[in-house]
């Protein structure tokens, strides 16, 4: 298989880390285009240089989240809020609007996050390990737990104002 293949392969199958990524970042459905753009061209920038040091997706996850911080620092744009109905729709029973709502409230409340944060968050989301998360963002696993605490802590505090406030 030549090198055009294997990439072709290992994005496809990697399409949802990319797509979680644009979605988080950006608002507008021409903006997450062109940041999935810029994030396959990255991908394939530095594909050859892929030294196999840690696990394809955990590497392809640090190259999409540079490329959007990088993205949006360079366009200086910051997205206000996301529409998250569509994925929702996909996760969530119909008869379930309590819990729809409650993943609302969290997405919304991620998106006050700094840029960092919001990739710490996404990652943990995702299930990845405090290794596997300090490897992406590039800071001490020590760090990632302390970060997550008080990204939890950050979140909660969010949510039960607002929910103090009826919003």
């Amino acid at each position: 298989m030549d090198i055009k293949e294997h990439f072709t392969k290992v994005i496809k199958a990697n399409e949802g880390l990319i797509y979680k990524i644009t979605t988080l970042y950006t608002d507008e459905k021409q903006d997450r285009k062109d940041l999935y753009q810029e994030i396959v061209y990255q991908v394939w920038k530095s594909f050859g240089s892929f030294q196999e040091q840690s696990k394809l997706s955990t590497w392809m996850y640090r190259v999409a989240l540079n490329t959007a911080i990088f993205h949006l620092k360079k366009t200086k744009k910051r997205p206000d809020t996301i529409p998250f109905e569509f994925e929702m729709e996909s996760l969530i029973a119909e008869d379930d609007k309590v819990e729809e709502e409650r993943i609302k409230l969290l997405y919304e409340q991620i998106q006050q996050l700094n840029l960092l944060d919001k990739g710490i968050i996404l990652l943990f989301l995702e299930g990845k390990s405090h290794e596997e998360i300090a490897e992406i963002v590039g800071i001490s696993t020590s760090n990632v737990g302390t970060k997550i605490s008080r990204i939890k802590e950050k979140l909660k505090s969010q949510i039960k104002k607002n929910n103090d406030y009826g919003t």
